[in-house]
Parts: C-alpha cells; structure tokens; sequence
C-alpha cells in the first residue's frame, strides 16, 4: 500500500511467543473502552502527552506531521503529539512488543495474527457501529470489535505511461491478459521503453502480485475462497495473476537484467517514459507524479489502469487499508491516543494528502481513481472475515502469498534461470497450500 520511499526490509521473526505471553497478561485494559470513546469525544476532558509510531518516515523529516498534530491540537489542546518515525517500521516495533513499550499509537505490525489483537490493542468499539461509518473494519475486527483503523485506503492497479503506450498505439485498457500482452509488445516494438518492470531485485513490489484477488473474479467473498480452497486451480484469481506475470518475463517484456533492478530509480524512468509498465497500487501514484516533476516530465503522464479482466462487461478493483492505526492497550492516555486515532481518519485530510481513498463511507474518489470512475470500474471492499484463516494457511504451507520469494521464483522459472513448468510450479503452491489448510487452526 501507501509505501514510503523505500523498501520494507523483513527481519527473521524474534521471541513471538514471549510477546504473547507477555501480553496475555495485560487484557484488563479494555474494561473502559467504551469511556475511551465517549472521553475522545469530549477535547476538555482528554490530555496529556502520547507517543506516535510511524512508518512514514518522509513525512516526519519534512514537518508534515507536526503539522497535523498542530491542527490536531486546534481541537484537543491539551494533547501533547510526539512521534517517532522508524525506517524498519516492521522488524523494530515486533521487537518492541516484547514489552508493554510500544508506543500509544501505531501501526498494527503484520507480524502480529488477527485474532491475537485484542491482547496488544484497545477496543475502538464495535464492528456493527463503526463498520456504519468506515470502510475496512472487518480487518481488525475479533469476536465483533475492531481493534484499529486505517486512515486510508488503496485499489490495485497498473502503474503506466499513458503517453508511451499511445505512441504504441494502445489507448484502451486491455480487457483480457491476452490483449495485455499484445499491448507491451507493442509497446516494445514501436518504443524505446521497457515494456513491463518486475522491481525484482526489491523484491516487496512482486508482492502486490497477490491483490489481483478479488479483482480478476469480481467476488467480495475472494478471501474466503482462499481459506476455502485452491488459490491456484484453473481459472482461480492468483493463477491468472501468476500466469501473466509469467507470461510477461517469458515473453521477453521486462528489463534485461531483473536482478539488477531499483525501485528509486525506477520512479523517474517511468515518468520520463523509459518504462512503460508497473504493477502496484493507487498509494503509488503521488511518488511518481512527484518523480516526474523531478525529472521535469509531465506528471499527467502517470495513468492508473486496472487488471485485464471483466466481469459482465466491467473492470473491478478490490479496496484494501493501509497500515491500521490502534491503541496500545498498555497506554496510560487511551483516550488521548483515541482521539488522535478519530480525528486523523475522519478530519486530518491525510487521504487526500496522498489522493488515497478515504476510509470514511461516501466520500469522493481521490483524482488519480476518477478515470476509475468514469470507466464504471466497480471498486469492491473484500469480506475479511476469513482474514486470519487465511494468514494461518499461508504461514504453514510456507507458500507466501504476501511476501516475494515465490514469485521470485515465478520469474526465475519464466526467464530460464529456474528449472521447471507453470504448470507444476502452480500445482505445487496449491498442493502445499490446501494440505496445509486441512491442519491449519487445529
């Protein structure tokens, strides 16, 4: 999602059961969080100073966030905001959560499981109430209360040069993959662009990979297919996301070298059109548009397409959060932290700031999804009630749907530096996968 302007490094995992533990013994501290909430509400009754844990590292050097804790403070003066923004926001704050010492807000980190939340976080109420009002609280809610909110959401797309793949003559979105890659072969024969840039070397962008879910079928329920089933079986989301990225490395559409890949240095190429083509997401959009006005490239080059799939004649696109924020259940001021919480998603602009997607119900699409729009893309927000099944499958099978290395592989296997088919690599994951899914839970 929202990336900062480097990779996310992932650490071997550290003392998890101690963590566990540790915090199992701290569940007391959600008896007032309806109090919190109602004290949240009230900017004379919430005070003292809370500690801010971010990702957002960019945003801390350049004073945008003491600027939203200064408008923050318009409203609860009594709140004092400090932050503290850290490079391997994953690897150090799972470190920290060995102690009750991790912040009064932050990101919930993806290393924790779902339903372990309600020992780490504070309530912010329930799924029933909030989920009237908010996108995306099923993907921090157990047993009915949710435990974090992102102030921002993405949709999954192609990153292209619109100006690159009109000199090649493709000026509508490919509907199938077919016509996909039909377009970056054009794309390599009547320009001087990369067709299509896998960012391997980086590794974490091969990742994205796996928000085709949902977008390829049109189907809200694509997670529960997940837990449910073979993500890999004929016609299956991940398959046909696989099967192209494949296709593309076989077919000769990506860089020459993929090992020797930058995802810094290939903000400005795709902006000065020497890359035609990524997959990422919409939280993308802005860095590369600021990229081009860098480079001194127009910005209004950098277009949005969704995958090449249809369903009943229309392009989908599945929703999903950013990091969501929550409460440290140890926190000595939760209805400080809870407060910073509510009027950061609801009042800060931070979505707009980033033309994400506001995670409050109704409000406008950001710009950069009006050709969405005005295409009649159906943007869907997937069920997550499976969520952590789903994540308990993965870890056990050892498949990794949301880290790189086997896509890595994918690629290997498709520019010949791997031995093997797609078709048993594919058959192997779900093999791997639904065996590990008859255990998993148990």
């Amino acid at each position: 999602m929202n990336r900062r302007t480097t990779h996310r490094t992932t650490l071997a995992g550290t003392l998890l059961a101690a963590v566990l533990l540790a915090a199992g013994c701290t569940g007391s501290g959600g008896a007032s969080q309806g109090e919190d909430a109602k004290a949240a509400e009230d900017p004379d009754k919430v005070s003292g100073t809370i500690k801010v844990l971010t990702h957002r590292t960019d945003l801390v050097q350049d004073g945008t966030m003491k600027e939203y804790a200064a408008e923050f403070n318009k409203t609860y003066p009594k709140v004092k905001v400090e932050f503290e923004a850290l490079t391997d926001y994953e690897g150090e704050v799972k470190i920290r959560m060995n102690t009750e010492n991790y912040g009064d807000v932050l990101m919930i980190p993806a290393v924790i499981k779902k339903n372990d939340y309600p020992k780490f976080f504070a309530s912010l109420g329930t799924e029933a109430e909030r989920g009237k009002k908010y996108l995306f609280t099923d993907f921090t809610t157990v047993d009915g209360k949710v435990y974090g909110q992102s102030p921002m959401g993405a949709v999954p797309g192609f990153l292209y040069n619109k100006r690159v793949w009109e000199e090649a003559g493709v000026t509508d979105w490919p509907t199938t993959p077919a016509e996909f890659i039909t377009g970056l072969k054009a794309v390599k024969s009547k320009t001087d662009a990369v067709p299509y840039y896998t960012n391997f070397k980086d590794m974490w962008p091969l990742s994205q990979w796996t928000s085709v879910n949902g977008s390829v079928s049109c189907d809200e329920q694509a997670t529960t297919r997940l837990a449910e089933g073979d993500p890999w079986a004929a016609g299956a989301d991940l398959r046909v996301g696989d099967t192209l990225l494949h296709d593309i490395v076989r077919e000769g559409l990506i860089e020459k070298d993929p090992t020797t890949t930058n995802w810094e240095g290939s903000k400005p190429k795709l902006a000065k059109g020497e890359i035609a083509t990524m997959w990422l997401g919409s939280w993308a959009v802005i860095q590369f548009q600021a990229a081009a006005k860098e480079a001194g490239s127009n910005p209004d080059d950098i277009g949005f397409m969704p995958f090449p799939a249809q369903a009943d004649g229309k392009f989908c696109a599945t929703m999903s959060p950013d990091y969501n924020q929550a409460v440290n259940i140890n926190s000595d001021h939760k209805e400080a932290a809870r407060a910073w919480i509510d009027w950061f998603t609801d009042k800060s602009g931070y979505a707009d700031d980033n033309l994400a997607l506001s995670p409050v119900k109704g409000a406008p699409l950001p710009d950069v999804l009006k050709p969405y729009e005005a295409a009649g893309v159906k943007l869907m927000e997937l069920d997550d009630a499976q969520g952590a099944a789903v994540k308990e499958i993965d870890n056990q099978s050892e498949v990794g749907i949301y880290k790189p290395d086997y896509r890595q592989d994918l690629v290997d296997l498709a520019r010949g530096a791997k031995d093997g088919s797609l078709d048993s690599f594919l058959d192997d994951l779900g093999k791997r996968w639904t065996e590990a899914a008859k255990t998993a839970g148990s």
